[in-house]
């Protein structure tokens, strides 16, 4: 379909008709009538401006979809008319502009869920653990809502001309508020890598200008946030926190929690240095190198390339910050944000182009061997987790953040639902992950059951593979089965 010049985007808006009649035509005359909007959005597609003669049961309008810019979606409560395999027209539309990559918009009405028809309840969960979702209340709550997505939307597509965040002026900041012994450190660092062969002058402000960083002689952004003095008195969201979990849960007591902000290179090593902090480890022969070399459970080259990517790829716009949570048996990363349109979190398993949406503050991290500019990094992570015998990363939109999950063993809870352990033994494998180790008589004491049955819950959960048993018949104790 050829899009007009003048207006070149099209939309799509998806929702169970009957519940939701008011809305879908409110968000359609909204944009067509909207003086701003309507330069950029010439067609809105509803299944009920159709003719009656030309709708058909089985036609759902896929092709409509795919031939729409954007995908807009109102979910209420109900789910809908089922076609023979079960599902309604809206999970059909969602599910090819997903496949289709379009970019999609998701609008939920109400906030309890419980309320909703099971069906469509996990038609919400299922899209927001891929795409931010935004709730309304009521149609004017629904079209500021609109507004404000398409308005980002049109950003990101460059549709609408204002300056990208890294490339900004920091609003306040000279020159005297640059850090050149940073800007120095970081040129011999590139260079002693090797990704940076410097010919010219070697001035900070050259090197700045050199890297775009600065516009009409003020530093950006960018340059504020990679080599300032104090980046926190221009950006309140600056801040890596850091937290440390003794369970497998976010709840008090927190066992250790660290702020970190700054310059963010040194943010990233510190966050870094944390997350590796409180890890297992093993440390090898000198066989190899003069120094022993030193195993982390989960390979450091990944926990790296997850924390660059959360502090690099981030909404700077957004008022949160990254959050590292060490949990017992994973560290997770959140980045506020959601990922570029036409990228799923799917997507990243598979080989695709780089999109950063900082290129400014990406490419000196490339520079320091920090980050590839190939979109390799997500795929390495798979592959490096999989030599360690771990299982791959989950990638995950929740909301506003976008979360990466790395595990520390192989125990997930999708790998122990399929085990079909009993009560006890859950408890017991919970047990152990949080203090390392379990015996006979612990087994008994957190379960209240008998010796007998206790050895024959703990001997079926080796035979199974998920413990080792280590030490003499009556001193034995029970640990976790690692590199399954």
């Amino acid at each position: 379909m050829r899009k007009p010049a003048a207006n070149p985007y099209s939309l799509f808006i998806s929702s169970v008709q009957k519940e939701l009649t008011a809305e879908r035509r409110a968000v359609k005359d909204f944009i067509t009538r909207d003086p701003f909007l309507s330069k950029f959005i010439s067609d809105v597609f509803l299944f009920e401006d159709i003719p009656a003669a030309d709708r058909k049961v089985d036609d759902i309008y896929l092709s409509e979809v795919e031939q729409r810019d954007i995908y807009l979606a109102i979910l209420g409560n109900e789910y809908g008319w089922k076609n023979k395999d079960g599902k309604s027209p809206t999970e059909l539309e969602f599910e090819h502009a997903t496949r289709t990559h379009r970019e999609r918009l998701i609008f939920v009405k109400g906030h309890d869920d419980q309320a909703r028809d099971p069906e469509m309840a996990k038609l919400v969960a299922r899209a927001g653990r891929q795409l931010t979702r935004r709730r309304f209340s009521d149609t004017p709550g629904l079209i500021r809502e609109v507004y404000a997505s398409l308005v980002e939307c049109l950003e990101n597509r460059g549709a609408l001309k204002t300056s990208p965040f890294d490339g900004s002026v920091c609003d306040g900041a000279t020159l005297r508020d640059i850090d050149q012994s940073s800007v120095t450190a970081f040129v011999e660092t590139a260079e002693a890598v090797g990704r940076l062969k410097l010919k010219g002058a070697r001035a900070p402000k050259s090197i700045l200008q050199n890297f775009n960083l600065l516009r009409d002689g003020q530093p950006t952004n960018a340059a504020v946030l990679l080599f300032g003095k104090n980046p926190r008195q221009f950006f309140n969201n600056v801040q890596v926190h850091c937290l440390h979990f003794h369970g497998t849960e976010k709840r008090k007591p927190i066992a250790s929690q660290q702020p970190y902000e700054g310059r963010l290179i040194e943010v990233i090593d510190e966050a870094v240095e944390f997350a590796l902090g409180k890890l297992d480890r093993r440390v090898g022969t000198h066989a190899a190198s003069i120094q022993a070399p030193v195993t982390f459970e989960i390979p450091r080259p990944v926990i790296v390339e997850a924390i660059v990517n959360a502090v690099a790829h981030r909404n700077y716009r957004h008022n949160g910050f990254v959050q590292v949570i060490v949990f017992a048996d994973r560290i997770e990363i959140w980045n506020p944000g959601e990922l570029p349109p036409g990228l799923t979190p799917d997507m990243l398993r598979q080989p695709h182009g780089p999109i950063p949406r900082n290129p400014l503050i990406a490419e000196p991290l490339f520079r320091i061997k920090y980050a590839e500019k190939v979109g390799t990094g997500t795929t390495d992570m798979i592959a490096d987790c999989r030599a360690a015998g771990l299982p791959e990363p989950d990638f995950a939109q929740r909301g506003p953040h976008f979360v990466v999950t790395l595990w520390r063993d192989w125990l997930t809870d999708d790998v122990l639902v399929g085990l079909n352990l009993n009560e006890r033994q859950l408890q017991a494998v919970a047990h152990v992950k949080k203090t390392g180790r379990i015996t006979n008589s612990e087994y008994r004491q957190l379960t209240g059951t008998t010796r007998k049955t206790a050895a024959r819950d703990l001997d079926n959960l080796v035979e199974k593979k998920v413990f080792v048993r280590l030490g003499e018949k009556r001193g034995s104790h029970y640990v976790l089965k690692r590199n399954k």
